[in-house]
């Protein structure tokens, strides 16, 4: 029997909308990334994307076919969270975590996400942008101040106690994931699931500091003053309206 057959597969999952600039080079880190004892199952949804992205996903596809990668393409452009559903839907492996299509996060830190769930402790691992000792790019203060804010909120309602609820690195048991019947097709995605997955009985949830390499507008950043009010709209929805 071969020895693959013992591991256990982490799916990471990635949204991808005009990334040709980052795409291929998110890729090739993400294959950089392996752990041992730990396959990786790579599923990349491309939302629709008008400039580069597909020919250069499907560039890579073609150069590295020892990796394990599933390509799935939306015809027109659905929003972060619909790209993260149809991910969900089709991924098979132990665990998952989600990975931007930029360059602001590093897979390198995938085994310090993995650490807590491999060592029996926790069932879903949060990053977290405002802890621990890793390189951290000096950007936006107002930026800062708004994610501390939600992260605030929600916490307010589920009685939570983390330090960055928007950061992208989330990494769930799958089974855990699957559960939940997720409905943000956009940038409430994060406040959502939060909400969701603290209402879950008896569910560890662990933190982990990691390095963040941000991104300023010019270089790509897509995220907008008013995704901030629709993440406290969709607080108060998931953990009010809609419990």
């Amino acid at each position: 029997m071969n020895n693959n057959d013992f591991k256990r597969t982490l799916s990471i999952v990635i949204p991808v909308y005009n990334e040709e600039h980052t795409i291929s080079l998110i890729l090739e880190r993400i294959k950089l990334a392996q752990i041992s004892d730990i396959k990786f199952e790579i599923i990349i949804v491309n939302d629709a994307s008008t400039d580069n992205s597909d020919k250069l996903i499907n560039e890579f596809i073609v150069k590295n076919q020892e990796l394990n990668i599933k390509y799935y393409s939306h015809e027109i452009n659905k929003g972060k969270g619909a790209a993260l559903h149809t991910g969900f839907a089709n991924v098979t492996g132990d665990f998952v975590i989600i990975q931007d299509a930029d360059l602001e996060y590093d897979p390198q830190e995938y085994k310090d996400m993995l650490k807590p769930v491999l060592d029996g402790h926790a069932d879903v691992v949060y990053s977290s942008r405002f802890m621990g000792s890793k390189p951290h790019r000096i950007l936006f203060f107002w930026h800062t101040i708004g994610n501390k804010f939600l992260t605030f909120l929600s916490n307010l309602f589920t009685n939570l106690n983390l330090t960055d609820m928007e950061s992208c690195y989330k990494l769930f048991r799958t089974d855990i994931i699957k559960q939940i019947k997720l409905e943000e097709k956009r940038f409430g995605f994060e406040p959502e699931v939060t909400a969701k997955i603290s209402r879950i009985p008896g569910i560890r949830i662990y933190e982990i500091g990691i390095s963040y390499y941000g991104r300023t507008y010019e270089e790509g950043k897509k995220i907008r003053w008013e995704d901030g009010f629709r993440a406290i709209y969709c607080i108060l929805k998931y953990n009010i309206w809609k419990r």
